[in-house]
């Protein structure tokens, strides 16, 4: 027996508000808000999508200065923060604890279009807030959006018969926003840890 839409959406829980929300409710929140805002968050996978393109079968230090061209502020921030990740992103674990501890602070730089220093100070403030549950949330979203990314290549490459670019492309532009998504959550939720 299935249930209806409605009836599913009645049993599920109600969310936790930000400062309880526990690692498994950031990322359902994540997936749950990125389906009823589907073709909105989409948008975000564009940057992906071009990044591919851009640098497809490049070296990885290419890639990096390819994918440095995109927004401002922002992104000059985000840029910093991102840095030291070809080092660190050899071991993952590294990476997503480095992120965790700095790298919260870029939604509220896209928010308050300020520069990099704050984008630092916001990160570790965020970050220290409550440090486990931002590593455990920045692991939880990477693994989940990194392994559907990897199935979803394979699926598309060796199912649908989709030449390997192709199916890079259109695995980053559906699954790179939920990464958006999930990362800005966790933002929140650290922001309401901290206040």
């Amino acid at each position: 027996m299935t249930l209806p839409c409605a009836a599913v959406a009645e049993s599920r829980p109600a969310a936790l508000p930000p400062a309880e929300r526990t690692v498994g409710q950031v990322v359902a929140e994540s997936i749950r808000f990125y389906g009823d805002h589907f073709w909105k968050v989409l948008v975000l996978g564009v940057p992906f999508v071009a990044l591919d393109l851009l640098s497809w079968q490049e070296a990885w230090w290419k890639q990096v200065i390819i994918g440095s061209f995109w927004s401002w502020r922002a992104y000059i921030a985000a840029l910093v923060v991102y840095l030291p990740y070809p080092i660190l992103g050899v071991y993952i674990l590294p990476a997503v604890v480095y992120f965790a501890l700095v790298g919260l602070g870029i939604p509220d730089t896209v928010q308050t279009d300020a520069g990099v220093r704050f984008a630092f100070r916001r990160g570790l403030e965020l970050g220290r807030a409550d440090l486990v549950h931002a590593i455990g949330g920045l692991a939880t979203i990477v693994l989940v959006v990194g392994i559907s990314r990897l199935a979803l290549e394979v699926l598309l490459n060796t199912q649908g018969g989709q030449a390997r670019l192709i199916a890079v492309v259109l695995a980053d532009l559906v699954l790179s926003p939920l990464f958006y998504v999930g990362a800005v959550l966790l933002a929140v939720d650290q922001k309401a840890r901290v206040e």
